[in-house]
């Protein structure tokens, strides 16, 4: 009942909302395959990130003036992870904050004789469990590097901590075989691994060595944005992601399929 109270209340208020194509398409000019999408499938994500904007607040860091532009960009980026999934995979927390560039965050570093260190180092994005998204515009508008995307990294952090920590082990649908999850991730990171050790390139960035969950990110990241060269290389590991985000980028259907 309080669901479809709230998704009444939602359609009231996106009622009021002026958003024309030219705005809309620049906000999703950062994702490469946009232009591909099914006039549905674009209506649909066009829905769900004037909803995102309506459910989660917007916060400034270090001053930085987050204009309609920005906070539609983000939205639009921030939803593409959950097409299939709907945005109650979003439940829970609350808030975006938004730099204008790279942001410190501290960490603890450990040395050989166990004495700790606290420091701090520059991120163009970060995921608390249970707290906000913190992202750099910088990074957002930086299109050098085409497999990258620090909203998608970030935002499938968020759906990895659905059930704890961001381990690389999201919750999984009931169709989904938790032992089939397992065997075709630790395949793919053994051989990024083994890839890594011998200097030679990696299919994806090697920053997803870091741990399993920065491996989930990283592949996630690769899925949305170049999809054709997950699937070559790793079919499996597609397949899997396929299933779990419940959408097929290369084909453009939600699940079922």
């Amino acid at each position: 009942m309080l669901k479809r109270w709230r998704h009444w209340r939602e359609d009231r208020q996106l009622a009021r909302i002026v958003l024309s194509q030219d705005q809309w398409h620049e906000a999703i000019a950062v994702y490469p395959r946009a232009d591909r999408l099914p006039p549905e499938l674009m209506a649909r994500w066009q829905d769900l990130a004037l909803r995102f904007l309506l459910r989660k607040q917007f916060h400034s860091g270090s001053g930085f003036v987050i204009t309609d532009q920005v906070r539609l960009r983000i939205a639009a980026l921030a939803t593409l992870p959950v097409l299939g999934l709907g945005l109650d995979w979003y439940n829970g927390w609350y808030s975006v904050v938004v730099y204008e560039t790279a942001f410190l965050s501290p960490f603890e570093e450990h040395d050989e004789n166990g004495l700790v260190s606290h420091e701090r180092e520059a991120r163009s994005g970060e995921a608390w469990l249970r707290g906000p998204v913190i992202l750099s515009w910088e990074d957002i508008s930086d299109l050098d590097d085409p497999d990258s995307n620090v909203v998608i990294h970030e935002f499938a952090h968020k759906l990895d901590m659905r059930n704890g920590d961001a381990d690389g082990y999201p919750p999984l649908h009931r169709d989904m075989s938790p032992a089939r999850w397992q065997q075709v991730m630790q395949a793919a990171w053994q051989a990024s691994q083994k890839a890594a050790d011998h200097n030679e390139p990696t299919l994806i960035d090697p920053y997803a060595l870091e741990g399993a969950g920065e491996f989930f990110s990283v592949l996630s990241e690769q899925f949305f944005m170049r999809p054709e060269i997950l699937r070559k290389h790793w079919p499996e590991v597609y397949e899997q992601l396929a299933l779990f985000y419940r959408y097929e980028p290369i084909s453009q259907l939600l699940y079922p399929w």
